[in-house]
């Protein structure tokens, strides 16, 4: 700053320059006029020019003025959660404490990270009585105690604030929106809503191990819950945990879940007896519907059509719900299965349920021929708007639903024919049962029935029923078996 006169020059203080003193003096005159005091931006011409003087006087200048012209700014206040800048390690302090008789002993406290919760928590540890120990050899069995609880390791990890809720979040609105299928993701959602939220929700991600899902397990099946509807929800959740985990693993396996050998043996009993209906009884069924009263005659063929389909192509039900006219080939006997009906979203056409699903059924037994004949009759009493129309659907033309084929022609069937009461997948086991006792080719099975595995194939076999065993051991049933016994050898030689 330029002063005019000597006169007007302020007085310099002792060590201080002149410019400081003219700085000083303005500042005093704007606060004497209640002027304002200088920009940010005028502080900053008063730093660059002090920047331009060299050495020991540059940084004699710095230190008086820089307080005045360097605003600090303001710190926000930061959350304290868990972070690095926390973990330097633990030594606290060497106590002694008196108990109610007077006996004194020493102590130490230490913080301890509690999963699912930001707040840590204190622990008191004591070491041993006063009378016992010196200072110092309580100083020591303290570092011990500090070594094995690892707090101070380096390979401590804090532990996880996230729940099994989070992770449920995660899963409902980014993975299964984006990789999972609309009737996948009903499902799952309605084990997680009826099984798994009430019991789990506020449960740390880190508690969750093999341990605590056998406690689960044990307790849900006490209450009446079956062992398939307790893995089916188990394998939901490891399918929410896997999702929401960095390496998409989940923390337990199945293979570690404790089922008493006795209920092992009762689901493997249970399995073998799940409803299967033969060729005989899908006959009888379609039979007894063509009579039911209450149904026009349309739906009546629709319904008996369907089900003759069912026990003879062995097609899921949303497969059949979903075939289109221009997917049957009856020159080749043959049906082409591209798309699948999501019954829970109100029969709404889409993709199939895996990669093997997606085939070509040949009909070639008798069974299939009669089916394949029925439903061509159908197809010309009822002809189609056009190719790529549905083969069964409503009165609107749109899908039709499983229920209805059910309340309106299945069970009224059944209760009248005194056969157990099951759902169009007991056409599906019967139809494979049908195709392994006439001998044909596993590998052959597993594509007519779309399933991924032989595992599965063998499954809906489950047990065989007498008339189908007896009839096994007929003369004329005893000649092919020795005739395919014959075949099997001379490929074996």
């Amino acid at each position: 700053m330029v002063v005019d006169s000597e006169a007007a020059r302020p007085l310099t203080r002792r060590g201080e320059s002149r410019s400081t003193t003219a700085f000083r003096a303005e500042t005093s005159k704007r606060a004497g006029q209640n002027e304002p005091s200088p920009t940010n931006s005028a502080r900053k011409r008063q730093f660059n020019n002090l920047k331009k003087l060299k050495g020991w006087f540059f940084m004699r200048e710095l230190k008086n003025v820089v307080a005045d012209i360097i605003a600090v700014p303001p710190v926000p206040a930061r959350k304290r959660g868990k972070c690095m800048s926390r973990r330097k390690g633990q030594n606290p302090k060497l106590r002694v404490g008196e108990r109610a008789d007077g006996a004194k002993y020493y102590f130490f406290q230490y913080w301890v990270d509690v999963s699912g919760k930001e707040e840590r928590k204190r622990q008191t540890e004591v070491i041993g009585s006063v009378g016992q120990m010196t200072k110092s050899e309580a100083e020591r069995k303290k570092l011990e105690i500090i070594t094995k609880l690892n707090i101070n390791s380096g390979d401590y990890r804090l532990p996880s604030s996230k729940t099994f809720a989070d992770a449920v979040a995660h899963y409902r609105t980014k993975y299964a929106p984006s990789y999972l299928r609309d009737s996948t993701s009903s499902v799952a959602d309605g084990r997680i809503r009826n099984h798994l939220e009430a019991d789990w929700n506020d449960v740390p991600i880190e508690h969750i191990d093999i341990d605590s899902v056998n406690e689960w397990a044990a307790k849900k099946r006490k209450a009446g819950l079956s062992w398939t509807t307790i893995k089916d929800a188990l394998r939901t959740m490891q399918g929410v945990l896997s999702a929401f985990s960095k390496g998409k693993e989940p923390p337990f396996s199945q293979k570690g879940l404790k089922i008493p050998e006795r209920d092992k043996l009762q689901m493997g009993i249970v399995s073998r007896q799940k409803v299967s209906f033969s060729w005989a009884q899908a006959q009888s069924i379609a039979d007894h519907i063509h009579s039911l009263d209450g149904l026009g005659d349309s739906r009546r063929d629709q319904y008996a059509t369907l089900i003759l389909l069912a026990a003879a192509s062995g097609l899921r039900c949303s497969e059949l719900l979903a075939l289109k006219v221009d997917d049957i080939d009856f020159g080749a006997s043959t049906i082409r299965v591209e798309e699948s009906s999501d019954q829970r979203n109100g029969g709404r056409i889409g993709e199939c349920k895996n990669v093997a699903a997606y085939r070509t059924v040949h009909l070639g037994d008798s069974e299939g021929r009669e089916a394949i004949e029925s439903l061509q009759r159908f197809l010309e009493a009822n002809p189609a708007p056009s190719s790529d129309a549905l083969v069964f659907r409503s009165k609107r033309g749109g899908p039709l639903l499983e229920t209805t084929v059910l309340n309106q022609g299945l069970y009224p069937a059944l209760e009248a024919l005194n056969l157990k009461k099951a759902g169009l997948h007991a056409f599906r086991r019967g139809c494979n049962r049908r195709w392994e006792l006439a001998g044909i080719v596993p590998a052959v099975i597993r594509q007519q029935m779309g399933h991924t595995g032989a595992a599965m194939t063998r499954l809906y076999s489950g047990e065989i029923p007498m008339e189908h065993v007896q009839a096994a051991f007929s003369p004329k049933n005893r000649r092919n078996l020795v005739q395919l016994e014959n075949m099997e050898n001379e490929a074996a030689a």
